[in-house]
């Protein structure tokens, strides 16, 4: 006959494991509860573990991409508000600019106009979103489009030197008085155009990139998200707006010259709101592509939580019992705990 060693230490020691089990089990229960999935995923899964990391992973991806397209629909929206406003001085200067024509409209009218519409241009040009500028390209930390009207600007002293390269005064020379309509249409087109169409806007007018913000819009589509101020919409109401403050300004130049500037700007305008409508158009087009992969992303991503949720979800009512159980059953061994630690052989004799 054997009997075995038994103390109220041992018996003492093997409720206190317990109660560490109980407390490790009941951290796992709470957080069950509380997230309604598995607190173990290897321990509860298992073998389809694998899966269940790789169904977690491309959800996160979606997810992601799907908040990549809100920042992205925020920045399209944005520039359609932009270039709205841009349409609408556009509009603006070419009203003035044909009531200046029919002799509707004093120069005085037209030259405030103009340089009005240089303004708002260059200020709307410069909008910012979230702090990055949605006209720079791929360069939003720089404002695309400098001010003509600023001291020092180079844009201004760009054309100024164009000027007299040509004519060989500056446009407040008393010699402007006898530029004619030709000379003004020559300079206009083989230089002004040139110079604003070319590499000259890149040089003394635009800071923005070449390149356009690229955005991963889906899985497996990407997109030209941005639009740039080195558009020809902008170069051409720039240069119109640059030739109509520039001429008029001038106290000497003569009324023919004038009225050549006036009514060629009246053409490059009308060219800028057309190509400002195209703009639109197609700024709307890559709208609706986000919206509609937003929506095939937002299925996808409902389908790969539905799918884990089947696999990793656990029924919460049985996890709010099995916290009750742990809780009474922790309760209880600290009560036995108590009573253990009361028993002497002293109290006993």
């Amino acid at each position: 006959m054997k009997t075995s060693f038994v103390s109220t230490s041992s018996v003492s020691q093997a409720l206190r494991y317990q109660l560490m089990r109980m407390q490790s089990q009941l951290v796992g229960a709470n957080k069950e509860m509380q997230n309604g999935v598995v607190a173990d995923r290897g321990l509860a899964l298992g073998a389809r573990t694998t899966q269940s990391i790789s169904l977690n992973r491309d959800m996160e991806r979606v997810n992601g991409i799907i908040d990549q397209n809100g920042l992205v629909a925020s920045r399209l929206t944005a520039t359609q508000n932009a270039l709205k406003q841009i349409e609408e001085k556009a509009q603006t200067l070419l009203s003035t600019l044909t009531a200046g024509i029919n002799g509707e409209a004093t120069q005085a009218v037209t030259l405030v106009d103009a340089k009005g519409t240089l303004s708002s241009l260059t200020s709307i040009a410069n909008t910012t979103l979230n702090g990055e500028h949605i006209f720079a390209g791929i360069n939003t930390d720089v404002k695309p489009l400098d001010d003509y009207t600023a001291a020092g600007s180079p844009a201004k002293a760009a054309f100024d030197a164009s000027f007299q390269s040509f004519f060989g005064f500056a446009q407040s020379d008393p010699a402007a008085a006898n530029i004619t309509a030709a000379q003004m249409t020559s300079f206009i087109d083989t230089v002004v155009v040139p110079d604003f169409m070319g590499a000259g806007w890149d040089t003394n007018w635009s800071q923005a990139s070449d390149q356009t913000i690229t955005s991963r819009i889906a899985l497996n589509e990407t997109l030209n998200t941005s639009v740039n101020a080195k558009d020809d919409s902008f170069r051409k109401l720039a240069m119109a707006a640059t030739a109509v403050y520039e001429m008029l300004s001038s106290p000497t130049m003569s009324t023919a010259a004038k009225t050549a500037v006036t009514e060629r700007a009246h053409s490059m305008v009308g060219e800028a709101i057309a190509d400002l409508a195209t703009l639109q158009s197609e700024t709307g087009v890559i709208q609706q592509r986000v919206s509609k992969a937003t929506e095939r992303l937002q299925t996808q991503s409902d389908l790969l939580e539905s799918t884990i949720g089947k696999m990793e979800a656990v029924d919460p009512y049985e996890a709010q019992t099995k916290v009750s159980m742990l809780m009474e059953q922790i309760e209880l061994s600290y009560a036995l705990t108590a009573r253990l630690q009361k028993l002497s052989l002293s109290k006993f004799l």
